[in-house]
C-alpha cells in the first residue's frame, strides 16, 4: 500500500479511507492489500476528480458508472463533461475575481508608494 500511495502522491490513510468508503476493493494477501488494475484506475480517476474540486460522492458517481459497456461509458462521459463544464465556469469566475483583486492590491500599493515618496 505504501508503494501505491507514493506512486499516486497520497497517504496510506487516504487509500484506507477510499477503501472504507467502498471506492476501491483491494484483495487481501495476508496483512497486505493488493490493488488490481481496476482499483488503480479508479484511484487515478478519483484523485483527478478531487484535484478538479469534485466531492467524493461526485467521483463515486462517475467511476461507478463505468462497467466497460459503451452505453455506460457514454453516460459516464456525459456526466463527467457536465461536471467539468461547471468546474471550468467556477474557475473562470474565481480567476476573474483574483484578477480584480490583484489590480486593486496593485493600485493600493502604488498609492502607498506615492505617499511614502511624498513623506521623504
Amino acid at each position: 500500500m505504501g508503494q501505491l500511495a507514493a506512486e499516486l502522491g497520497v497517504t496510506t490513510r487516504t487509500l484506507r479511507h477510499y477503501e472504507a468508503e467502498g471506492l476501491v476493493t483491494p484483495r487481501r494477501a495476508g496483512p497486505n492489500r493488493v490493488y488490481d488494475e481496476r482499483d488503480r484506475t479508479r484511484l487515478r480517476l478519483i484523485l483527478r476528480g478531487r484535484r478538479f474540486g469534485m466531492t467524493l460522492a461526485e467521483c463515486r458517481e462517475i467511476v461507478d458508472m463505468y462497467d466497460g459497456a459503451a452505453s455506460s461509458e457514454r453516460r459516464q462521459l456525459s456526466t463527467l463533461l457536465g461536471r467539468l463544464d461547471e468546474i471550468a465556469a467556477d474557475l473562470r469566475r474565481r480567476q476573474a475575481d483574483l484578477a480584480r483583486t490583484v489590480t486593486e492590491v496593485d493600485e493600493v500599493a502604488a498609492r502607498c508608494r506615492d505617499r511614502l515618496a511624498e513623506l521623504d
